[in-house]
């Protein structure tokens, strides 16, 4: 085998690694930047000649670390991205030095064991049926796809139609419900599977984003033939969960032989509520549905990309994401897992390692803390941006995500928020994304990172106020 010097590399990686992330309590959190400037560093022709591989990590830490935005910092806000632990980046490291193609058991029986581990500790964690299917996929959106493509062809399946020999030209017609608010994750992953997104048929959300559960009864009253229904469990912008019970009420009252129906819940973000006794409440009847979609690189602080299908008919999931050939080695031996059963992808990371890894460094009740501590921190941002009087908040705080609403002495709110939001994100204090909902340009604040405590809050606030101010 031919050598590598493997110390080296690591050398030259370690020492703008440890700058990195001992920086980060102080550092800026995003620096704005023109494709131009970053392309004036590291373009160029490619070399005609080699280069050796510890300069070249030594030369991409110090030249692109510059325009690395801070996200774990615990002052970004924006959008629902969270920090990394420790324990995530620890297994990540290990992760890509065993260089892992996790497909098979036959290929890596270490990490599919690991992530059969992992599935059994989420499953108690979040106190779904212990027999669920797990898929671990790259996020939310490839978590939706996967959890909705075992739904429509299990739909499907109980009609008399094997969409998965068959295809959909033919098929008999799959009605797909979903609520006005639904995530854009949803709507994609219905144009990935050939149901379209625009056919699909809305029901109205009430003023928190949540499903208007008697006119989704109304809906399924109308409704003849297969049918898949999607809900949220935190919602985007305004992180409500919709009335599960109603939901599954609404479902069993419509349900037949005929008229087959699979609920899915987008959980990118909420669905780790039920890992909290006290935040419990907002899942209830979650776990009457079919399937459930959340992300372990949102509030678990898993490194990405890390997204989580779980269906509890494990034997539809396997159908619509397995594969056979004759050069695979498919494992026959009791309790061996292969991983590529529940995912669309044939080589992939192992990103279940970093699963397990932080599942066990915070155990069951530091995710909990974890859930409780970021949904009272984004309580404690809402009220002290509110006490300033120069606010409105717009949505109940009933998790993570809170909706700001920044006033104008001129009345223009929508085009002054725009500005507090670039002014905030230029100074680099904290990061906050924007919104529009309701026909209102707001800010969002989302609290997702253990890092985050209440002097980065202080300070996220006190930037606010200042960039309010310079208008």
């Amino acid at each position: 085998m031919k050598k590598s010097n493997w110390k080296a590399i690591l050398d030259a990686f370690t020492g703008p690694a440890i700058e990195y992330l001992e920086s980060l309590p102080e550092r800026r959190v995003y620096r704005h930047a023109e494709p131009e400037d970053i392309r004036a560093i590291v373009d160029g022709p490619l070399p005609e000649h080699s280069t050796p591989a510890e300069d070249v990590v030594a030369d991409l830490g110090r030249d692109l670390e510059p325009f690395v935005t801070a996200h774990s910092s615990g002052r970004y806000f924006g959008f629902v991205i969270g920090g990394l632990h420790p324990a995530a980046y620890g297994a990540e490291l290990l992760t890509s030095t065993w260089d892992q193609n996790a497909g098979l058991y036959a290929v890596t029986p270490g990490v599919a064991v690991v992530e059969d581990v992992a599935r059994g500790w989420l499953l108690d964690l979040l106190d779904l049926p212990r027999d669920c299917s797990v898929g671990f996929v790259t996020g939310g959106q490839m978590a939706n796809f996967t959890c909705l493509a075992a739904a429509r062809d299990s739909v499907l399946r109980k009609v008399g139609w094997d969409v998965e020999t068959d295809g959909l030209q033919g098929a008999p017609h799959v009605n797909v419900v979903v609520k006005s608010e639904k995530h854009s994750t949803v709507a994609r992953a219905l144009r990935f599977l050939g149901l379209g997104h625009a056919s699909a048929i809305e029901v109205p959300s009430d003023r928190q984003s949540r499903v208007d559960v008697t006119g989704l009864r109304a809906t399924l009253g109308k409704l003849e033939g297969p049918t898949v229904v999607c809900v949220e469990a935190g919602n985007v912008n305004t992180g409500s969960f919709d009335d599960f019970v109603g939901v599954a009420d609404a479902v069993e009252a419509h349900q037949s032989s005929t008229r087959p129906i699979w609920v899915h819940v987008d959980g990118a973000v909420g669905l780790w509520a039920r890992a909290s006794e006290a935040r419990r409440g907002l899942a209830d009847g979650l776990d009457r549905l079919d399937s459930w979609s959340t992300d372990a690189h949102k509030l678990l602080n898993v490194a990405y990309d890390s997204g989580i299908a779980i269906c509890k008919d494990a034997s539809a999931h396997q159908a619509a994401m397995s594969v056979h050939a004759s050069y695979l080695i498919h494992s026959d031996t009791e309790g061996a897992r292969d991983p590529m059963d529940w995912n669309p992808e044939f080589s992939r990371r192992a990103r279940g390692v970093g699963v397990y890894a932080t599942l066990r460094s915070f155990g069951r009740r530091g995710v909990a803390e974890l859930v409780d501590r970021t949904c009272e921190l984004a309580r404690g941002f809402g009220d002290a941006l509110k006490e300033t009087g120069k606010v409105e908040i717009v949505n109940d705080i009933a998790f993570n995500q809170v909706l700001v609403r920044w006033l104008a002495e001129d009345g223009d709110h929508d085009a002054f928020n725009d500005r507090v939001i670039e002014r905030v994100q230029h100074d680099g204090i904290a990061f906050f994304s924007g919104t529009t909902w309701e026909g209102m340009r707001l800010m969002r604040i989302s609290v997702s990172d253990w890092a985050t405590d209440e002097d980065d809050v202080r300070r996220a606030v006190d930037a606010l106020l200042q960039a309010a101010a310079a208008e």
